[in-house]
């Protein structure tokens, strides 16, 4: 290819078994993201998005096909070397923070830092420098319950940034903002490709997110149609 692959799907399937149907998610897909590229994926409710997203970050195994990053095929790995992988170079958001109510927001940050053996003061400076990022330095000490949603969230893009990751997968990661507080993500999603160059591969029901991405892909029948070039 004539641009460096950093993550790349080739002919993913997937199906599901539902009251004796089996229902096919993934028919052969295929999808290539480069370093600091910027993708939305589009479709129907039900139609897979969520289910290619985390095939990619390794939440989930396809029936078939492979997933590579940096050209290395991340099925092949074993269950911890598979754990290790994703810690360290995949971020994850969700539609819902799932941050840990009882913690701070710098703790909440700090997390997948900890978990990877980062002593707490390097993962502590990692994460204020994150919030600041985010503008949300004066809420370190703070926790979810005592900010927005949409600080909440912001809080996750942070620690889904922690490790540094080449690539951050996020699921309708507005889905439930209203649209001034979809903006400030949208801003702040902008800020990190640009700031860190990590790659964003987006499930969005939103127009106004999808529209910011460098590539709309929709999920349809299974696989992915290309709908508005780069640029």
């Amino acid at each position: 290819m004539a641009v460096e692959t950093l993550l790349q799907a080739c002919g993913l399937v997937r199906t599901f078994r539902h009251g004796g149907r089996v229902i096919e998610v993934l028919r052969g897909l295929d999808l290539d993201v480069a370093p600091a590229d910027r993708v939305a994926i589009t479709g129907k409710s039900g139609v897979g998005k969520s289910t290619l997203l985390h095939i990619l970050g390794t939440l989930d195994r396809p029936d078939a096909g492979r997933v590579a990053f940096e050209g290395r095929d991340v099925f092949a790995m074993g269950e911890r070397e598979v754990a290790a992988f994703r810690n360290r170079h995949i971020g994850f958001v969700f539609q819902f923070h799932h941050l840990l109510p009882e913690f701070s927001a710098l703790e909440n940050v700090m997390i997948p830092a900890i978990i990877a053996g980062i002593s707490r003061r390097e993962a502590a400076e990692s994460g204020m420098e994150l919030l600041e990022t985010m503008g949300l330095s004066g809420r370190a000490s703070h926790r979810p319950a005592e900010m927005s949603g949409g600080e909440q969230q912001r809080v996750a893009l942070a620690r889904a940034m922690v490790m540094r990751p080449r690539v951050i997968l996020a699921d309708e990661p507005t889905g439930n903002l209203d649209e001034a507080t979809s903006e400030e993500v949208h801003r702040a999603m902008d800020d990190l490709n640009g700031r860190f160059g990590v790659a964003l591969v987006v499930a969005t029901h939103n127009p106004g997110l999808a529209g910011r991405m460098g590539r709309v892909l929709r999920l349809e029948g299974g696989v992915l149609h290309e709908v508005e070039a780069a640029g």
